[in-house]
């Protein structure tokens, strides 16, 4: 069982983790006007790709490399490509806060997956939990209603694929180094997005341009290494309802950059989701602790 500190270290490290996303995300939106989207797409996943391998590579040697599942790793590494993919195309057309907020839909998303995939046993009241989450999405896109787009259902795509990416990486996680899946993630990505860059690179005229697409390269590693600390110190249970702070930090960056503030039904359909999400983190704790009670005769 961790002690307090490591929990309070991995609680912070996680908030700063979602710090990062959103940065990563505001940078984002920001630039794609101006920056072919397989271009960023490249650049994110070179830059921690690079990041990684000039960190790990001189302490750990090519050990790290080694794997007992290579192609599992790819396509967990082809599932978090198509999942930036869908990031990407997302915040091109909608405000940043709206779409982290149906994002942050997949661990409830998971729990069907778990279902069905894992033939894990789920209770009613995550299946309520579930209905919630889903229905606060709706509420934020709100089909068939005047501020509907086409471009609201995007970051649905990005929920599945990152569903997948994270069942396949609760399986990997039993007999894989993390560090090592990590590497592999940001190398599958960098090769898979080279072949298309020949066809999009784009001359870019402005230095502000290049610096940006550095800066969304250090938000993305950081972030990423972060929630890999953070995980190593505290239970994922424990961590997830902080998670939910993204949404917030997202709201405060389409605010600073973008002076978006969301609608009222939008800020329903937020507080939806984050309650919904962060009442499963709440239940799986509850569940943790009951199955460790000891029976009495």
């Amino acid at each position: 069982m961790p002690g307090p500190r490591s929990t309070l270290a991995g609680i912070a490290l996680v908030v700063g983790a979602g710090a990062c996303f959103s940065m990563l995300d505001t940078t984002t939106k920001f630039i794609s006007t101006a920056v072919p989207l397989l271009m960023a797409l490249w650049f994110r996943y070179a830059f921690q790709a690079i990041a990684t391998t000039v960190t790990v590579l001189p302490a750990r040697g090519m050990s790290v490399w080694r794997t007992l599942h290579p192609k599992f790793q790819v396509l967990r590494g082809v599932l978090l490509l198509a999942s930036s993919f869908f990031a990407f195309a997302s915040l091109k057309y909608m405000p940043v806060g709206e779409f982290t907020a149906i994002v942050m839909i997949a661990p409830l998303a998971i729990t069907v997956l778990a279902v069905n995939v894992l033939k894990e046993k789920v209770s009613p009241m995550r299946w309520a939990l579930v209905a919630g989450g889903f229905a606060g999405t709706v509420v934020i896109i709100r089909p068939g209603g005047e501020a509907f787009q086409w471009a609201s259902l995007l970051p649905l795509g990005l929920v599945g694929t990152n569903a997948w990416f994270q069942v396949l990486t609760s399986k990997l996680a039993r007999t894989e180094d993390p560090v090592t899946m990590h590497l592999y993630t940001g190398w599958v990505g960098t090769l898979i997005a080279t072949v298309a860059l020949p066809f999009v690179w784009a001359d870019l005229p402005e230095g502000w341009l290049w610096a940006a697409l550095c800066f969304m390269g250090v938000m993305a590693t950081v972030g990423h290494f972060m929630l890999i600390l953070a995980y190593q110190r505290a239970p994922a249970a424990t961590l997830t309802p902080y998670l939910y702070l993204q949404i917030a930090f997202a709201m405060l960056g389409g605010w600073i950059v973008f002076s978006h503030v969301p609608d009222g039904w939008s800020m329903v359909g937020m507080a939806m989701i984050a309650t919904c999400g962060a009442g499963g983190a709440w239940l799986t704790v509850r569940e943790s602790r009951m199955a460790l009670e000891p029976i009495e005769a």
